[in-house]
């Protein structure tokens, strides 16, 4: 059965009215909204508490038979737990539907007690309009010593992108980094050609042996196919990633060169990564092996769905990627050749280190409004959902059905915020739990992971003889991609760079569009064309400064206060 909401939507909207009227008037200070934080009555003794929110969904929940967003195991199991009675305000599937939903609430200013937002924009909106709690004083008294430590493990990063003023103004989900790209090799071509990769076993190459196994590949032809392609590239040649497939990250990573990412120099100084003298180096080397025939020759046409079909029909057998690459791309070369294996490989740089960047900490955000009395409760729910549900059997015993949604892949959306709070390393640490079932040393029933147990499923099928392709995904994305992560931070052989992951400024609203496709094509003729290699790259650069990318370097200096 639906909830009412209105008398409680009413009433936030009026004490949201109150709110914006008198920030128009500019009769109060800064902090003139800001309450005192008060000790909170715990769940047992207090009264219920209504608690609206603003619900993102998914159009396929999986949700067993009469339940819903409102009504389910999560929801029961919440409101049993913390004594609260939860409405939704609003539900909008992922996507522009729930963002529409987000700002026709901003603009409103009838913001449900607790949403989510999926942009630094609008949480500094919400910010500078004082619609949004201070949860500085409730995080401190109420976050678990687990939640802590999650979010400590993030070096700080997490907490402070959601940190104005020295308030922290809501729940920060959390992106954990996703390493580098890695060079993945047809492993069964190599053992045809009889080729040696990686002689010293320490699964490292360098870009001078990327090329070699290429040219080895184009020559030998395993497939003996009409024209074999060494690697091929997006057009776009990089992304804002460093394990991006099909781009040039990785060859611009090794060689210093950060694409498409702001930071900070050597000498203190905000810089684009694109418009670096290491980016003309690594294009050079590109350009290079484009020239060679190591490259792709329709390097500059090449669609997503054409260099899949090069993989898939046997004509390329090189790419760069992550460590799930597997899952979603190479997926398709096994289906129709299930001899195919993959090996991946981290190329290193001059000393023996994987350049690679952090993720930005975070991704979305969850909000509480400024009206509503019991902030504390988002604070308990984020222990409930994010600390006690994974770490506490006990719970799961009490809440059998909550234990049934995780073991039968109930979608996420049904919790009462849906967001990802887990360690900088916790796929490092899913992985030793997989790794130790599957080695024997543990049980399938001692992973904690509801999907790595699933993984756990598939590999043990396709080793038993199944050949279906999901198990064969899940060795080469997690007993080969997490295991080579695992050995890369084991082993210490990271050289992290932290980018700054700035708020849309003024001039990024007008030209940043702009300054992207000037960026795409310039690196394109770069590459592929005749003209000079020094002019060519350096009027690029200083087009890209005098189009609008000088003055979002200083806008960027004085949003981050580096001056």
């Amino acid at each position: 059965m639906r909830k009412t909401f209105l008398k409680k939507a009413a009433a936030v909207t009026l004490a949201m009215s109150t709110v914006l009227s008198m920030t128009a008037c500019g009769g109060s200070d800064s902090g003139s909204t800001k309450k005192e934080s008060a000790p909170a009555a715990a769940p047992g003794e207090r009264d219920t508490v209504t608690i609206t929110m603003g619900r993102q969904t998914t159009a396929n929940p999986k949700f067993p038979e009469g339940d819903n967003y409102e009504d389910n195991a999560y929801i029961r199991m919440v409101e049993q737990e913390l004594n609260v009675d939860i409405v939704d305000q609003f539900e909008a599937n992922n996507g522009d539907d729930y963002n529409r939903q987000v700002s026709l609430a901003l603009s409103a200013g009838s913001l449900p007690d607790i949403m989510k937002v999926a942009s630094k924009d609008e949480l500094t909106e919400l910010y500078e309009n004082e619609l949004i709690a201070d949860l500085t004083d409730v995080y401190e008294n109420y976050a678990s010593d687990y939640i802590k430590s999650i979010y400590d493990s993030f070096d700080g990063r997490a907490l402070a992108d959601v940190t104005y003023d020295g308030r922290l103004m809501a729940i920060p989900a959390t992106a954990s980094d996703a390493g580098p790209g890695m060079f993945w090799v047809r492993s069964d071509w190599a053992d045809t050609l009889g080729l040696t990769i990686d002689a010293d076993g320490d699964r490292c190459i360098t870009l001078d042996e990327v090329k070699e196994i290429t040219q080895a590949f184009i020559d030998g032809n395993p497939e003996k196919v009409s024209k074999m392609v060494g690697m091929s590239f997006d057009p776009s040649l990089t992304a804002t990633s460093s394990d991006n497939a099909n781009m040039i990250n990785t060859i611009a990573y090794t060689l210093g060169a950060y694409p498409r990412h702001w930071y900070e120099n050597e000498n203190g100084e905000i810089v684009y990564g694109s418009t670096t003298d290491e980016m003309k180096q690594a294009l050079s080397l590109v350009r290079d092996w484009y020239q060679e025939g190591i490259i792709d020759e329709q390097l500059g046409t090449r669609t997503w769905d054409d260099i899949t079909s090069l993989l898939v029909n046997g004509e390329c057998g090189v790419l760069f990627g992550s460590w799930h690459v597997a899952d979603w791309l190479l997926n398709n070369v096994y289906t129709l050749n299930n001899k195919a294996e993959f090996e991946p490989y981290v190329v290193v740089n001059s000393e023996g280190k994987v350049n690679c960047t952090h993720y930005k900490a975070t991704g979305e955000y969850v909000v509480v409004s400024a009206a509503f009395e019991h902030p504390e409760i988002a604070i308990q729910i984020l222990n409930l959902i994010y600390d006690d549900m994974v770490n506490s059997a006990e719970l799961l015993e009490k809440y059998p059905e909550v234990d049934s949604y995780l073991r039968e892949g109930v979608d996420g959306t049904a919790r009462p915020y849906n967001i990802e709070v887990k360690s900088s390393t916790y796929l490092l640490s899913e992985y030793q739990e997989l790794k130790a079932a599957l080695d024997g040393d543990a049980a399938k029933e001692d992973i904690s992971s509801a999907e790595e147990r699933t993984n756990y499923d598939a590999i043990k099928a396709y080793e038993g003889g199944n050949g279906e392709v999901t198990g064969w995904c899940k060795i080469h994305s997690r007993c080969k991609g997490v295991d080579m992560l695992t050995y890369l931070n084991d082993n210490d052989m990271y050289h992290w760079i932290t980018p700054i992951y700035p708020q849309t400024t003024t001039t990024m609203k007008t030209n940043w569009a702009n300054l992207q496709t000037l960026e795409a094509e310039s690196f394109i003729k770069i590459v592929t064309g005749t003209d000079d290699l020094d002019e060519s790259f350096n009027t690029f650069v200083s087009s890209w400064k005098s189009q609008g990318g000088d003055t979002i370097a200083s806008e960027i200096k004085e949003q981050t206060g580096k001056q």
